[in-house]
């Protein structure tokens, strides 16, 4: 290959993600970036006051807890705002000291608080302020291991000014382990728990108490921990103003589960006295075996971020659909069995405190079901870190925080590539932050990974990633080209070669699916519903894969292409939603997109086929020298 050659696919990598990241520029503003922490300072008025009941939160053990928070001043502005910060003491940084606006020799006061708050609201939220000087308003709080204050600022976001500060509140046992995450373990036959506390292992031993649903005896598994520390992230603002201690991160595996049967389990510690600090208990289902026929429904979805109830951090114009996919998956809990959250995960973007919000966001999905998860951009992608992009989209982050809080069964879990079994289903979840090439590390992973699926029990074929490697006529794609990511689609061979019926990514925060479709051409024809709209079934050989676009989780939407559909995109939709596979049995797959605000279905199909159409050759699917053809 002449230099031309070499430079071109460089060249394209490189453009295509200078475009991507300038069109979403907008949308991937974390609000606590707006705050200009480093020009705060300590200007203490008589005149206003905050203060925050209860003090005490949790006495009987819950993780959360609302806080009112009553604040005066004595001259309302639209520019002032309420912050929580944790720990309590953070007025005592700014300027490296506690200071008046000027000091003895009438010089101005040291700037600058190397803390960023974990929410913040402005005080005009409470609608007698602007003519009273008081008002009132309330925050979820979260058990974040360290006490918490509330500071009353003015200035506004540029020139904040620290007017007043709360008094200082905290859980009854701020250490409490909280937040069970399950995933899937390396088996099928394995759950890992893992959780977060503020214990470290010579503190108090972490386990799981657990039992089948029946028996009388419980067992107790260890549990192992890990943590990280500034030296751990690579770059501004997770290593700086970003940075909160994460605590500890606790994962147990329980193993040698008998499949389909229910589980119920208590995550604690064990303290030196003997006394056991408990956290929640709850329960899961364990996963079908492999090739088992059943009743089996998968949710997936990527870019959802955090939601706010509390009307905090101006949320509501960052990740606008969060909370109300996250509600809408809690009410739907009874009918899916596991949930596959491709990348753009909380949108922390370096500020480390969103990632225990996160956490506790999902809690309800998460303590309950298998969370996969896989890297986004906005968690992975830093400069110089060995990543196949560059940029600043994790803001910091490098994958480490990610990569702790979550357990994947990953072989490396800097490498989040893994494979996920569940009864009928086999899930081959690529890292798109990595190198996915032909001669890479990861695309030998996924051959094999496609390989190890039998056919005849496990039908159904799942490629999963983060951005999209094949289709997606999102505007920046279009105008890219390719309408995938550079190069992305030289896994096509694989897809074809071991018959991947879906490919679904994030990333794109739209809704699109394609026919199935090989080189740009459908390969199936679908019969048409009947209604009048993109519905459709597909019977037989589909003799490509059908691309899913799916980063409706609740990140800012964005718009597709204008002008021509492509021949092969025949549904879409602009809405918050998700993804849900259900498998009966060997023969017919459904696929839904849900939408988050009601439930409702807004796309569907069904894939109905024996297991010779999975075998028959199609275009590229054998090899050549098959006598088959």
């Amino acid at each position: 290959m002449g230099a031309h050659g070499v430079l071109l696919p460089v060249l394209l990598l490189v453009a295509a993600s200078l475009t991507s990241a300038a069109a979403a520029a907008e949308d991937n503003i974390q609000p606590l970036s707006t705050l200009n922490m480093d020009a705060a300072r300590v200007m203490m008025d008589a005149g206003s006051v905050i203060h925050a009941s209860p003090e005490v939160l949790g006495k009987n053990g819950e993780d959360s807890a609302w806080v009112t928070v009553n604040y005066t001043t004595t001259a309302p502005t639209a520019g002032h705002w309420i912050a929580l910060f944790s720990p309590a003491d953070f007025d005592l940084s700014i300027g490296g000291k506690q200071s008046s606006s000027t000091n003895a020799e009438g010089e101005e006061a040291p700037a600058g608080l190397p803390m960023a708050p974990i929410k913040y609201k402005f005080a005009n939220i409470s609608t007698s302020f602007m003519s009273s000087g008081g008002g009132s308003t309330s925050f979820l709080l979260i058990n974040q291991r360290y006490d918490y204050a509330f500071g009353l600022f003015s200035g506004g976001k540029d020139n904040p000014k620290l007017v007043a500060v709360s008094n200082k509140i905290s859980f009854a046992n701020p250490k409490a382990p909280v937040f069970p995450r399950l995933s899937q373990g390396k088996e099928w036959n394995e759950m890992a728990v893992t959780w977060t506390s503020g214990y470290n292992i010579d503190e108090a031993y972490p386990f799981v108490e657990w039992r089948m649903k029946g028996e009388e005896n419980a067992k107790r598994t260890p549990a192992g921990t890990l943590t990280f520390t500034k030296s751990h992230l690579c770059g501004k603002p997770a290593n700086a103003e970003g940075y909160r201690d994460p605590g500890f991160i606790h994962t147990a595996f329980l193993k040698d589960l008998w499949p389909n049967r229910e589980y119920s389990y208590q995550i604690g510690h064990e303290l030196p006295d003997g006394t056991i600090a408990w956290g929640k208990s709850s329960g899961f289902r364990a996963s079908p075996s492999p090739g088992q026929a059943s009743l089996q429904r998968i949710v997936v979805f990527g870019d959802m971020g955090l939601g706010q109830s509390d009307g905090s951090n101006e949320l509501a114009g960052f990740q606008p659909g969060a909370q109300v996919t996250t509600d809408r998956l809690v009410k739907d809990l009874p009918n899916y069995d596991a949930v596959f959250h491709i990348g753009d995960l909380s949108y922390a973007n370096g500020f480390l405190a969103q990632w225990d919000q996160f956490t506790a966001q999902i809690e309800p999905i998460a303590s309950k079901v298998p969370y996969m998860v896989s890297s986004g951009n906005h968690e992975r992608t830093y400069q110089d870190t060995g990543g196949f992009y560059n940029g600043n989209d994790s803001h910091g982050e490098c994958g480490v925080p990610a990569e702790t809080y979550f357990y994947a069964p990953a072989e490396n879990r800097g490498k989040f590539w893994y494979a996920a079994d569940y009864g009928m289903f086999r899930f081959c979840v690529g890292d798109t932050e990595h190198d996915w090439r032909p001669g890479s590390e990861q695309h030998a992973f996924l051959d094999r990974c496609f390989a190890a699926a039998d056919r005849k029990h496990q039908p159904w074929l799942v490629f999963a990633a983060h951005r999209p490697l094949g289709y997606s006529s999102n505007d920046y794609y279009a105008r890219e080209g390719s309408f995938s990511e550079p190069m992305g689609r030289t896994l096509q061979s694989l897809w074809q070669k071991h018959r991947v019926d879906l490919a679904i990514y994030g990333h794109v925060h739209n809704y699109e699916r394609t026919c199935p479709v090989y080189e740009n051409t459908c390969t199936a024809a679908a019969a048409a519903s009947a209604e009048d709209r993109p519905s459709s079934s597909y019977s037989g050989v589909l003799g490509g894969t059908i691309h899913v676009v799916a980063g409706t989780g609740g990140a800012k939407l964005r718009s597709y292409a204008g002008g021509e559909w492509p021949q092969w995109s025949v549904a879409r939709n602009e809405s918050f939603g998700y993804v849900k596979l259900t498998a009966r049995d060997h023969s017919e797959l459904c696929f839904e997109f849900i939408h988050s605000d009601d439930g409702a279905v807004l796309d569907a199909f069904t894939i109905t086929r024996d297991y010779k159409d999975v075998l028959a050759c199609t275009v590229d699917s054998c090899a050549p020298h098959t006598l088959a053809n």
